[in-house]
């Protein structure tokens, strides 16, 4: 087992917590996190950019100005793409289904191997609890400067497992946990830092942070979904 330092919300350390070993000693190959990461950021797109072609452009039909005697260009239309409000030519139109799958396992082992890469570098931190009586950014402010972290940092934590009824089956998700409400609310007004569920983790958010906070609820979440 890998040892975590763990610390209370006023950033004093309280002792250590454990971490599955194949979590921190987990290898992948390059190239599935380039495809992982790779289809994140392909499906945050939003493929929705539009254009009108001169076909779609309303405009009146009258002829700009006559054929011939003028000695200017002939014209025959106001929705030609050279006139303002005229059509766009190649413009952007909202794709197919651009969606790329990733598969459970490829992302399951991507993650393991963020984490454990964060782990080896010493940038795993665990919070006892994330219970607060009120939002007060001026407190996880300090917990932050106490405890050394970079400028970005994501929090983990625990979320509440539910089981909903599908066609065929019955699955466990995790859902929101309502004890983190005001954690959520006092991380707001401090830039680049960011919340998620232990089970909600995205990989690019991980590989981008500089130091992640798990709670040690969270942590058992992982060691059971990962280990």
């Amino acid at each position: 087992m890998t040892e975590l330092k763990k610390y209370n919300l006023e950033g004093k350390e309280t002792g250590s917590a454990k971490a599955d070993e194949k979590i921190a000693a987990s290898e992948i190959h390059s190239q599935l996190i380039k495809e992982y990461i790779v289809a994140i950021r392909k499906n945050a797109r939003q493929w929705s950019a539009s254009t009108k072609g001169r076909s779609e452009v309303k405009h009146t039909t009258k002829k700009p100005h006559r054929q011939k005697g003028t000695g200017r260009a002939r014209q025959g239309s106001l929705v030609s793409p050279q006139f303002r409000g005229g059509g766009i030519v190649f413009g952007p139109k909202p794709k197919f289904d651009q969606h790329v799958r990733i598969n459970k396992k490829e992302r399951r082992s991507a993650i393991r191997f963020l984490i454990g890469e964060k782990m080896r570098e010493d940038k795993v931190i665990v919070l006892e609890n994330t219970e607060m009586n009120e939002p007060k950014t001026k407190t996880l402010s300090n917990f932050i400067e106490k405890t050394n972290l970079g400028k970005r940092v994501l929090f983990l934590g625990e979320g509440k497992s539910e089981e909903i009824e599908t066609a065929n089956k019955k699955v466990a998700v995790s859902v929101k946990c309502d004890v983190h409400s005001n954690f959520r609310k006092s991380l707001n007004n401090i830039p680049k830092t960011q919340f998620s569920l232990a089970k909600n983790i995205n990989g690019y958010d991980l590989m981008l942070a500089d130091n992640i906070v798990v709670t040690e609820a969270a942590l058992e979440e992982i060691n059971q979904w990962l280990a």
